[in-house]
């Protein structure tokens, strides 16, 4: 479990393909982080694989790779990362449980004195669960929506989120990794399913 407040953005030091997986890299130098410990990257919950002295590998299996952006990723570009949530940790942003629904394409963002704005489209069934004033994550970082009108939603960005995330500086068509409010996925499956 996570809370959408990214700890650090770091950079990508190798992507190696496998069998059945891909180890993904980090230069991620947390001295006290363990083999097994959940970490998420790009809001993608992860397992430490393999730790060395400033860096931290992970096995990043298909279907992760075909549902996220973590496969597009190549050395030397930027991932958000996160630790899991301790036992009286604040909850500073939302639940986050590091399992991406799909992917929220960018198709424009807009930024003047007063404010950084993401326009995205994400499909109709992930759609339903996206609400005005509600929670999303966006590459592990939580958010709040401004708008929706169907598949399209808008974000706005605090300057603070700018300077600290790499949410601004994606390029139109990027497939942020959407995850929707745990609690409107629930509430809505519920009732969903009470119809039939």
């Amino acid at each position: 479990m996570f809370t959408g407040i990214v700890e650090k953005t770091v950079r990508v030091i190798g992507v190696a393909a496998g069998p059945k997986f891909q180890r993904l890299t980090l230069a991620l130098n947390w001295p006290d982080l363990r083999d097994g410990e959940s970490v998420a990257v790009n809001g993608v919950c992860l397992t430490v694989a393999d730790r060395q002295p400033g860096e931290a590998g992970f096995d990043v299996v298909q279907e992760t790779l075909a549902r996220t952006n973590l496969g597009v990723l190549k050395a030397g570009d930027d991932v958000h990362v996160e630790r899991s949530l301790r036992l009286g940790d604040r909850l500073d942003g939302h639940f986050v449980q590091g399992h991406v629904d799909g992917p929220a394409r960018l198709i424009d963002q807009r930024a003047d004195h007063a404010e950084w704005r993401l326009t995205l489209e994400t499909n109709s069934d992930l759609a339903k669960y996206v609400t005005p004033k509600g929670s999303v994550t966006l590459d592990g970082v939580s958010l709040t929506v401004a708008t929706v009108d169907r598949a399209v939603f808008e974000v706005v960005l605090i300057p603070t989120t700018v300077r600290l995330t790499t949410l601004a500086r994606r390029p139109i068509g990027w497939p942020f990794n959407l995850e929707c409010d745990i609690l409107s996925k629930t509430v809505i499956s519920w009732l969903e399913r009470q119809r039939k």
